[in-house]
């Protein structure tokens, strides 16, 4: 495995569904297998596909930050700070196993939305 093409190919995925080319993202980086564990989303290449085109025709104005990322063996985390419309924000944490192709074929998140109190001073990054 190359732990560093597999770290740019999960943010490169990643960022171009996440901005609006679904399709392209699938064809480029996904393998002849997609397992999708967000429950949000329906299993397999045209759920991912059809989750992320709606998203972008309802949310064309949200903004994704990759703070982290970090792989072993076959899996890539990425650790991202996301906007939405009215100053609503999530972190993020995604994982990506790949295959031996280096092609992405399964996906896990936990999303939480960024309260606007905190009982610490730290952020949550």
């Amino acid at each position: 495995m190359d732990l560093d093409k597999n770290k740019k190919n999960a943010i490169a995925f990643y960022k171009t569904a996440y901005l609006g080319n679904p399709r392209h993202a699938v064809e480029k980086y996904v393998g002849s297998e997609y397992i999708q564990h967000n429950p949000d989303v329906a299993d397999g290449v045209q759920g991912f596909i059809d989750y992320f085109a709606r998203m972008g025709e309802e949310y064309p104005e949200k903004s994704i930050e990759f703070v982290r990322c970090i792989a072993e063996r076959d899996l890539v985390a990425l650790h991202t700070h996301q906007v939405w419309p009215d100053n609503d924000q999530y972190v993020t944490i995604d994982f990506f196993r790949f295959d031996k192709e280096g092609k992405i074929c399964e996906h896990w998140d936990a999303i939480q939305q960024i309260p606007k109190k905190s009982a610490n001073p730290n952020t949550m990054y």
